[in-house]
């Protein structure tokens, strides 16, 4: 998927604490593509996209100025990257962080969000989106040296956002 974060925050301002809950997979792709970065660079950030970093970081940072607590859901083990595939067991803990929280930002797609929603919708918190699919992705993958992945945005299947559909969480 190639998504786009939602830059207007402003959906968030009536909150006192949200919780950051990034998905390490599309995402990350996503904005190694946009930025035209590295997707990896094995020996100085592993796992990590620096673009995608940044864009958490950036977020956390808006939503604390603007007075919000605001934390990551942090994943270290690689199946815990990709959200929509997570283990019940990550789902529990994850409801479990979200009880300290008025709101859940989700940084992710679509199935991202719904499995969010899912799995705290017994918690007394909202789902936000905060970034939205605009479509899939086909890329081709370069080898730098010394270790590094990138990615080039090869073709983009655009995505129709049908706005009667009936969504269970909210969209900033």
């Amino acid at each position: 998927m190639l998504l786009k974060d939602i830059e207007d925050l402003s959906g968030l301002a009536m909150f006192k604490s949200v919780l950051i809950v990034p998905c390490r997979f599309c995402p990350a792709a996503s904005m190694a593509v946009r930025r035209n970065q590295p997707y990896f660079e094995v020996l100085t950030n592993f796992m990590k996209t620096a673009s995608y970093e940044e864009l958490i970081d950036d977020i956390q940072a808006k939503l604390e100025s603007m007075g919000i607590k605001a934390d990551i859901f942090r994943s270290k083990i690689i199946h815990q990257f990709v959200v929509c595939m997570w283990t019940v067991k990550r789902r529990k803990k994850l409801l479990k962080y979200a009880e300290n929280y008025e709101a859940v930002m989700v940084l992710g797609c679509e199935a991202a969000v719904q499995m969010v929603y899912d799995s705290v919708e017994s918690a007394d918190c909202k789902v936000f989106q905060g970034m939205r699919s605009e479509g899939i992705m086909t890329v081709n993958p370069s080898f730098q040296r010394p270790c590094n992945i990138s990615l080039e945005l090869s073709k983009l299947i655009p995505l129709v956002h049908r706005a009667e559909d009936p969504v269970p969480w909210s969209s900033l």
